[in-house]
């Protein structure tokens, strides 16, 4: 199915992608919910009527961010504690998700870090492939089942980094640990580029029980936490082009829109900016850049995770 284009664009808010569909009896499951993007995704889906389960690296967090949207949306939010820094916690949160014997609608997978000063190495692997990649997939391969047969949708949130800050290989898959140098940046596009490509390696796998996977570039949106950990100058930098950048509701359409448009019916294995498809890195749809990356990662998870 070609999804519609034009209807919405890059000042398109996650309300106005949702606006007049009734969510009612649907799940979503919203990792990073805590703030920013995922929480906007969390409470405009949850203004539909959607049950969402949102994800934080604390029950705590989790909890007093489904505490502020519970009590004035006609949804319901369930919140989960998640820690993507910790393959035990992922696990768990599996094993949590499956005690509620509830299908979903949607995997959104959202919480990421942005470019930390060190490479904080954990499993053996640098951070942002550890904390962007390596937990989603390992969240998204154990629930994928769980996902609605006939219309359930699996929602990678990659960036646009991607394709303009991983590096020329697309991924130092002999390097994962950072060791002939750590550039914070180039690290994050490459994480990027793993969701990409994970998003569409999935596509196929999923597709025989009629559930798609589909990644999201969100936009640059300065007033979310992302940016954290960038040096002073950078931030400021951003800072003063925030007029040009988008508004957290904006940064949430996109991924409001994969996760539960009707225009996506059916569409899988594509990448998507501004509610449109958009242009992806030519690593992401070469199948022994694929294969690699799954190999790569299913063999770290193997030795890492704990067992389903």
């Amino acid at each position: 199915m070609t999804p519609r284009s034009g209807r919405f664009g890059a000042r398109s808010t996650a309300d106005e992608v949702l606006a007049g569909l009734d969510l009612s009896g649907r799940t979503y499951l919203v990792t990073g919910c805590a703030a920013g993007i995922g929480h906007e995704t969390m409470r405009a889906l949850a203004a539909r009527g959607a049950h969402v389960i949102g994800t934080a690296r604390s029950l705590a967090r989790a909890e007093g961010a489904c505490a502020q949207i519970r009590d004035h949306l006609p949804g319901r939010t369930t919140p989960l504690a998640c820690d993507q820094d910790d393959f035990a916690s992922v696990a768990e949160a599996v094993v949590r998700l499956r005690a509620l014997a509830i299908e979903l609608d949607a995997i959104i997978a959202n919480a990421a870090i942005m470019a930390p000063p060190t490479p904080d190495l954990r499993y053996g692997v640098e951070s942002q492939f550890r904390v962007n990649h390596l937990s989603h997939m390992l969240l998204a391969t154990r629930l994928a089942d769980r996902l609605r047969a006939g219309s359930g949708r699996l929602v990678t949130v990659s960036s646009s980094a991607a394709q303009s800050k991983a590096p020329r290989e697309g991924i130092a898959f002999d390097d994962l640990d950072a060791r002939r140098g750590y550039r914070g940046l180039e690290r994050y596009g490459q994480s990027k580029l793993a969701n990409l490509a994970f998003a569409k390696l999935m596509a196929p796998r999923l597709r025989e029980r009629g559930v798609t996977s589909n990644a999201v570039h969100p936009g640059v949106i300065a007033s979310t936490d992302l940016f954290r950990a960038l040096p002073r100058p950078a931030r400021a930098l951003l800072w003063l082009g925030r007029p040009f950048m988008k508004s957290i509701a904006q940064g949430a359409a996109t991924q409001c829109y994969a996760a539960a448009h009707p225009d996506l019916d059916g569409a899988t294995g594509g990448f998507y900016a501004d509610c449109r498809p958009a242009r992806a890195n030519p690593h992401a749809d070469d199948p022994e850049f694929q294969a690699r990356l799954w190999t790569v990662s299913d063999g770290l998870l193997a030795r890492h995770a704990p067992a389903s």
